[in-house]
């Protein structure tokens, strides 16, 4: 992949439209492994139609990596604007783990529910190639890239994709660069050049898929900082490539699984973490561990997303968790409220008050590695004067995982280390990470 010159990239956030720009520093013409880009956040209270899909300080690093330092603002939506296309053209595109193909809008159409977006017009890119009828990936059931695609009326490869939450995308499969000067930018990648979508902005799909941006881009590992929304300005930070943080970062296997394992439920391109039990107020749930593996039919599985804004339990462990709660503060939960149609762990009143009284939550992993939830930040404000829990029924999105959400993700650097395949966990003052 190639280095930046110095072009202006600018990173923005959905729902609502924050944006800084940053320029990069040229450093080689081309790179083989990874790049790195620092991004600041901002928090804003997380919206009712979350997006999940399923099928979501700065050193010098080594000569082939690329360092760049920038920011954007965070509402639980990490979009990043690329140069794509040659010229350039600034496309926004949600960075989602939780999915596999890349995709930009290529139409005009004012997306429901969001503020228009810039489209990218095809016709100005000398670079730009649509994959004909005949191309592999047209080709139904593509090893691990099952994306619906047919003919359309010119002979040009057309797909559909959609998402867990209803959303969807469709266009015609293409090859593009992503441009940062006339001399530097990135191999062709295919992805997605979307002509109907709900959203404002595309998708920078960053699963362990072969087609993912990562994959294609030779970026070996990522990691982002996710700030809180309880201060003012709040600064993180997002790197591909090296972390110069990454010394303290403690890491966990990402589970993996064979062709003859695969099964009907089973998402083997989401990064799938050992979870072993959830704790709150210092007291260890009665939960199974099974409860977070795959089962046979591979429900159970637990994935980890930045394209999730809240996190998603199985019934058995989510039926504990709000029995726990009951006990601890059942005469503060709204009766008869459910957010989302997902959560119903949610309470009127004062949230710190709450907090305290629920304490710390910590998910638990294998190796001794937690993610703590301090009992500050333990509930969700999603408006109105009321806050939850933060988590939601999986089987109400129709999944039959575990999903971990970029809400439990807050205050938290996670590192998605590809080529040893393990994810790093570290805490961190994410308002203060590019400082």
């Amino acid at each position: 992949m190639a280095l930046f010159s110095s072009v202006p990239l600018c990173i923005f956030l959905l729902p609502l439209f924050f944006f800084t720009c940053f320029s990069t520093k040229p450093i080689n013409n081309h790179v083989n492994d990874s790049f790195s880009l620092s991004f600041s956040l901002t928090s804003l209270p997380i919206s009712s139609n979350s997006k999940t899909k399923t099928n979501s300080k700065f050193t010098t690093l080594s000569t082939s990596s690329l360092n760049v330092k920038s920011s954007f603002k965070y509402s639980m939506a990490l979009v990043v604007t690329l140069p794509i296309g040659t010229p350039p053209q600034l496309q926004q595109m949600v960075l989602d783990t939780g999915s596999q193909l890349s995709w930009i809008q290529c139409h005009n159409k004012t997306p429901k529910k969001q503020q228009p977006t810039t489209s990218f017009d095809p016709s100005l890119s000398s670079s730009f190639y649509v994959l004909p009828c005949n191309h592999p990936l047209c080709k139904p059931r593509v090893p691990d890239f099952t994306l619906p695609t047919d003919c359309d009326e010119n002979r040009l490869c057309h797909y559909s994709y959609f998402y867990a939450d209803g959303t969807y995308a469709e266009g015609n499969l293409v090859r593009e660069k992503l441009t940062f000067s006339p001399s530097q930018s990135t191999p062709p990648i295919i992805l997605g050049c979307a002509t109907q979508s709900d959203d404002a902005a595309g998708i920078l799909g960053m699963n362990l898929g072969r087609l993912s941006f990562p994959s294609q881009a030779k970026i070996t590992k990522f990691s982002y900082c996710v700030p809180t929304k309880q201060t003012e300005p709040v600064t993180g930070s997002f790197y591909l490539g090296n972390n110069p943080d990454s010394s303290r970062f403690q890491y966990v296997d990402l589970m993996s699984f064979s062709q003859s394992q695969r099964m009907p439920n089973l998402d083997p391109l989401a990064y799938t973490l050992p979870l072993q039990g959830i704790s709150i107020g210092g007291k260890k749930l009665n939960i199974p561990p099974s409860v977070f593996k795959p089962n046979a039919g591979g429900s159970g599985q637990t994935m980890i997303d930045s394209g999730s804004e809240l996190t998603y339990l199985v019934d058995e462990a989510y039926d504990i968790i709000r029995e726990e709660l009951v006990k601890k503060v059942g005469p503060k939960i709204k009766k008869g409220y459910v957010y989302g149609d997902v959560a119903d762990i949610c309470f009127d009143g004062n949230a710190i008050e709450i907090g305290r009284l629920v304490g710390d939550m910590v998910f638990e992993f294998e190796k001794g590695v937690n993610i703590v939830i301090p009992k500050e930040r333990v509930l969700a404000d999603v408006g109105g004067g009321v806050h939850c829990l933060g988590i939601g029924r999986s089987e109400r999105l129709g999944s039959g995982g575990n999903i971990i959400g970029n809400f439990h993700q807050q205050n938290l650097w996670v590192e998605f280390d590809l080529a040893n395949r393990k994810v790093g966990f570290a805490e961190a003052d994410c308002s203060k990470s590019t400082k």
